[in-house]
């Protein structure tokens, strides 16, 4: 009997050593296979790129998965508390497996299955195996992953802190809505950061990991409410919070707050767009969706808000001179028309502009049923809202009966509603608001509304508008568009396009750079140029058709003459055109044409109002940029727009030195006199040439207008000494606009009302005049100095030291000078000093009393 036992225990023995060989042997295979848990210690996720506007308001997010990392020493304990609760009680004590949590969840499985019914089999999966799950391992369902999970949670306990494990699995977790981590969930749920949270907010947060679908805030609120209870209860269990706490944590109402953010709000999506596509040219798409950078915008909101509406109200305006090209679609209104209406797809952005569809239309009204909105789970909302469109408001809505002189012809004005909608009329409505008009007659009787809604429509014109601060560069608003939901494309930045007599200042600012003086006289005439190579002859016009003969560089500027510019771009030769028009930004390489100076050369606003700041500020060239600075996740700047340095701004603390100085690294491009020369023309150009209309707004405003060939683009650049704005306004297809629809009709009113509302609360602040300058009182048809006690026709003119004019009886003329505006040629006042050859190019220069 010993010896069978003897031989049982070594037989037993035996097996014993032989399985745990096995064992070993198998442990040792997987172990061969498994991940370098060592590199959780250098882990980097993949953290969200996020944009902020200049006054560090949140515009955008970039990312594959929507994360922020937090440091566990961040994480308040109440969040840590819901998560270790409910998802790992037994954490803190432990090394990586929970053989308690095991036992318990084996018993709990063999009576689900025993009952039958395919209850759903709880696990035991500790936090700690979750993170070696999430982070080195797949989701496949498998023997084999459960044990390498045991193997790897052992040895992370033992590597890592329970800490680091904790702060690894809370950043890493998904927790549905797109947030991945409790920082980016606490966002998205609540619109608060972790450290607002409450304990009910926490304990939800602590619900999801199992499951997020399930337990959705919408589409299963009561779900979410009883699980989000149970973890309170847990937590209280456990001894983080009592009783008392935890009930009125319980009856406390399940509120769900998604945080406001995004371009959307500031109506900045284009803005947006062109910072994205910057940073991807910087960092490339990994860095960007992945790489936790932190952006600072010189987005200015408030800017940008009023660009939009300057912008929007201006292409309405215009495009209700087109006439009204009836409704969208037809749906049946009868019945509950919502989720039909719901149906259509609408601009998401045109607020507050809402879709809606005509249920009755009388004589002096139609009563119009707006879209519904959607609730949070998706569903349409059933709530139904109606208003009122009076017959004022629809009094623009004239059908379009062919054209007449380049001119689109409108019909007759309506005389009852019913003449423009119908019952199943799906159309754009608006709330009461005064619409700006122009000076026209026509425009000023379809302005403004009477009580109840309007009827609109979305323009086909588009159009575009930058503003820029000129002195750094900086674009405090983007908008390139009318509707970012409708186009992407943004005409400020990416379209190219002629910029027709904007282009004119540049010119005008190489001649005052090269010998000209304002009062240069420049002859207003015929010219015939031959073009060679079999082509035709080149005869340029001004746009009215007509020659006004001998005129000053300021009326020809003020007046937008082309056939002055032609002249002085042929006097000054092309290539020093060219050579400006590089310096200002414009143009990189202008074709030496002289076609070219009256801006048939295609560029993008965004150049042009670039150009126009070195006007504004004295001369200086300034990098046109839309991103202050960039960090990466760990705060570190790596990208700036101003890389000045400053090493005594670094001073510890202060000892009575002067404050420290940054040097002006701006390149001079121009000589300051001659900037401020063009900026006392182009403030001609607003209170008594094209861009008259400018004027309205009452306060120191300098600018030009532009208009292609037959009439395709219209533009307006101008600035104030602080703020510098261009428009452009166009088709996307290029196209006629209409014969009179220039820059100065157009785009010159949408420049208006932007400054309008920009600087309403600014004090009328003069341009800077720099030291040097001289101000004369002159006449200002002649271009001489007007007699004393003359105030009819006279200006006070800008000169550069020693040019401005002496009396009138010093002025002459060569002989054979032909100043009866058939010839060509300029005409200066004599001022005993003549200029020799030279400038960029080799450029001829205009001589003390010469007449070329």
């Amino acid at each position: 009997m010993l010896r069978l036992l003897g031989f049982a225990f070594a037989a037993g023995g035996i097996l014993f050593i032989v399985a745990a060989a096995v064992a070993s042997y198998f442990l040792w295979q997987i172990s061969r296979d498994l991940p370098d848990y060592e590199g959780l210690a250098n882990y980097q996720p993949g953290v969200m790129t996020r944009v902020h506007a200049g006054d560090g308001s949140l515009i955008g997010e970039f990312a594959r998965e929507k994360r922020l990392y937090v440091p566990i020493g961040s994480i308040p304990k109440s969040v840590i508390n819901s998560f270790v609760s409910a998802e790992d009680q037994n954490f803190y004590q432990h090394n990586g497996l929970d053989f308690q949590g095991i036992a318990r969840a084996v018993l709990t499985n063999f009576a689900k299955a025993a009952k039958g019914g395919g209850a759903r089999m709880e696990g035991a999966s500790t936090i700690t195996q979750q993170v070696a799950k999430n982070f080195l391992l797949t989701n496949e369902r498998s023997m084999m992953r459960k044990v390498k999970e045991a193997i790897l949670a052992v040895r992370i306990e033992r590597a890592f802190p329970k800490e680091k494990i904790l702060e690894l699995y809370l950043n890493e977790i998904y927790l549905g809505m797109g947030s991945y981590g409790v920082a980016a969930a606490a966002l998205n749920y609540f619109g608060k950061e972790l450290k607002d949270l409450n304990i009910e907010e926490a304990a939800y947060l602590g619900a999801l990991p199992k499951a997020p679908n399930n337990y959705h805030p919408f589409r299963y609120a009561d779900r979410a409410i009883a699980r989000r209870n149970w973890v309170i209860q847990r937590v209280a269990d456990d001894g983080h919070i009592t009783q008392e706490q935890a009930k009125q944590a319980q009856a406390a109402p399940f509120k769900i707050s998604p945080r406001p953010f995004g371009a959307a709000q500031f109506a900045a999506e284009y803005f947006s767009e062109e910072v994205r596509r910057t940073l991807i040219d910087l960092y490339g798409e990994d860095n960007l969706y992945g790489g936790g950078l932190s952006v600072r915008t010189t987005l200015d909101p408030k800017i940008q808000l009023l660009a939009r509406k300057a912008l929007r109200d201006g292409l309405v305006r215009y495009d209700r001179k087109q006439g009204y090209r009836g409704p969208i679609k037809k749906i049946s209104p009868a019945g509950d028309w919502g989720p039909a209406l719901a149906e259509l797809d609408s601009l998401a952005d045109l607020d507050p502009w809402r879709l809606g569809v005509v249920l009755e239309a009388s004589a002096d009204r139609a009563t119009v049923g707006v879209r519904p909105g959607r609730t949070a789970n998706g569903q349409v909302d059933k709530k139904r809202e109606t208003v009122i469109v009076p017959l004022k408001n629809v009094s623009w809505a004239r059908p379009a009966e062919g054209s007449a002189k380049g001119k689109v012809k409108l019909g007759k004005r309506p005389k009852a509603v019913s003449d423009v909608l119908s019952p199943g009329d799906v159309i754009y409505v608006a709330p009461k608001e005064e619409v700006a008009a122009d000076d026209d007659e026509e425009d000023k009787e379809d302005a403004g509304t009477a009580e109840g809604w309007r009827l609109v429509q979305v323009p086909e014109i588009e159009g575009s508008m930058i503003v820029m601060d000129p002195h750094t560069g900086r674009v405090l608003a983007d908008v390139g568009g009318f509707s970012y939901a409708g186009s992407q494309f943004d005409r400020g930045i990416q379209a190219k396009r002629q910029p027709g007599s904007s282009f004119k200042p540049i010119v005008y600012a190489a001649a005052l750079d090269n010998g000209y003086t304002p009062s240069s006289i420049v002859v207003d005439g015929p010219l015939a140029l031959e073009q060679g190579n079999g082509q035709a002859t080149w005869k340029p016009e001004n746009y009215e058709n007509k020659f006004y003969g001998p005129s000053t560089l300021r009326l020809g500027l003020e007046k937008s003459r082309n056939l002055m510019t032609v002249r002085l771009a042929q006097d000054l030769g092309m290539p020093l055109i060219a050579e400006y028009a590089r310096r200002f930004g414009v143009y990189d390489q202008l074709m030496p044409l002289l076609s070219m100076a009256l801006g048939a050369g295609e560029t993008t606003l965004l150049r042009l109002v670039t150009g126009y700041s070195s006007f504004a500020n004295g001369g200086k060239q300034v990098q046109a940029t839309l991103i202050d600075r960039i960090q990466d996740r760990y705060g570190k700047t790596i990208w700036r727009h101003d890389n000045r340095e400053c090493p005594a701004c670094n001073a510890e603390d202060w000892h009575g030195q002067d404050e420290p100085q940054l040097a002006d690294s701006r390149k001079q491009i121009i000589d300051p006199h001659t900037a401020y020369q063009m900026t006392s023309l182009m403030e001609g150009v607003v209170k008594r040439g094209t861009g008259y209309k400018v004027s309205k707004v009452g306060k120191p405003l300098a600018g030009k207008t532009g208009t292609s060939n037959d009439e395709k683009d219209a533009w307006f650049v101008g600035f104030s000494p602080d703020l510098v704005a261009g428009v452009f306004v166009g088709f996307d297809n290029p196209k006629p606009m209409g014969k009179g629809e220039t820059g100065g009709g157009i785009a010159a009113p949408i420049f208006r009302d932007f400054m309008k509302w920009a600087l309403e609360d600014k004090p009328a602040t003069p341009f800077r005049v720099p030291p040097g300058i001289k101000l004369v009182r002159i006449d200002a048809k002649t271009g001489m100095r007007a007699q004393p006690g003359a105030t009819e026709r006279t200006i006070l003119e800008a000169y550069k030291p020693n040019e401005e004019p002496l009396d009138p009886f010093s002025f002459v003329t060569y002989p054979g000078a032909d100043l009866s505006g058939q010839g060509g040629g300029t005409a200066q006042p004599d001022t005993g000093f003549s200029v020799g050859v030279g400038g960029v190019g080799g450029a001829r220069q205009p001589q003390a009393g010469g007449l070329y």
